[in-house]
């Protein structure tokens, strides 16, 4: 997602199938255009949406229909071009305003909704706000009854986000494109925003491009050994990083995860070749699966 003219269609055309509509003028794109990665075994799709302008959070410019496809996305590619890199700071305004939280964790709070008793506010960590000010706040988003247990330190606007349903926390990477224009790549940097480097059209930087956005997405590739398969064959599954081996054998088929009682791996993760492990052992990039 970006501004108008900053090169979206061009990037999706290049890491690809998609054919997205490229003119010298904007709003090229006035729908949604899919396209298909495939990188270490996974097919990962690209959305390409119309351009993202300031004022889009109140309907400016197809505005509300652009941020809807951005609540649902597992990321977001933020970028605009080297004449308006300042445009980072508004984009990420338009997303936040709209209730989108990049790169930020889920805040980390357990609410117990109850029928009655009031509000009880418990937390370990030493909190600015009072627990007065926080059973009003619970009050105003309708919560009257219930346990509310606070587990980080809380700053006013992590705790309206805490209660408000509307949230969606979504990893961003930020690209700046044509850096080939006017005299040659250059690094452009922003304040504290990582920021990568493409040109779009002459295919620079996709390489690094490609690998973030895997990295962002906290893909691995393990490898489903069948019983007399040899070690080193396989057959790719991709999984999170946060997935167990119970969870790979889930993704075959809970008949198939039912019926095994045993698991052994090779490569990353194991201690050496054909460890016997438990099938709550989290998976790693490259493991080898061996189900008995």
């Amino acid at each position: 997602m970006g501004p108008p003219s900053a090169g979206k269609s061009t990037l999706i055309n290049r890491l690809t199938n998609a054919e997205s509509k490229v003119a010298p003028y904007e709003f090229t794109t006035v729908t949604v255009v899919p396209g298909m990665l495939k990188y270490n075994e996974a097919y990962i799709q690209i959305l390409d949406i119309p351009g993202l302008i300031e004022g889009a959070k109140e309907g400016k410019g197809k505005g509300r229909e652009v941020l809807s496809v951005a609540r649902g996305a597992d990321l977001l590619v933020v970028m605009t071009d080297v004449e308006r890199i300042d445009l980072i700071g508004k984009m990420t305004a338009e997303l936040k305003g709209t209730g989108i939280r990049i790169n930020q964790e889920r805040p980390n709070i357990l609410i117990e909704k109850l029928t009655q008793g009031g509000l009880e506010i418990y937390s370990n960590i030493k909190q600015d706000i009072d627990k007065e000010t926080i059973k009003e706040i619970a009050r105003e988003y309708g919560i009257k009854n219930g346990l509310i247990t606070l587990k980080e330190k809380f700053t006013y606007e992590r705790l309206f986000d805490a209660f408000s349903e509307n949230r969606v926390y979504t990893p961003a990477i930020f690209v700046i494109n044509k850096v080939d224009v006017p005299a040659g790549a250059k690094h452009y940097k922003m304040g504290t925003y990582h920021i990568l480097n493409i040109s779009a059209e002459i295919g620079f930087g996709m390489d690094e491009l490609i690998e973030e956005i895997w990295e962002a997405l906290k893909f691995v590739t393990v490898y489903l050994l069948k019983p007399d398969e040899e070690i080193g064959k396989g057959s790719p599954v991709i999984m999170k990083d946060v997935d167990t081996i119970r969870e790979v054998a889930l993704k075959i088929g809970p008949d198939f995860a039912a019926s095994k009682k045993l698991v052994k791996i090779w490569g990353s993760g194991a201690k050496f070749p054909g460890q016997e492990v438990s099938f709550e052992t989290k998976v790693a990039e490259g493991m080898q699966i061996r189900f008995f």
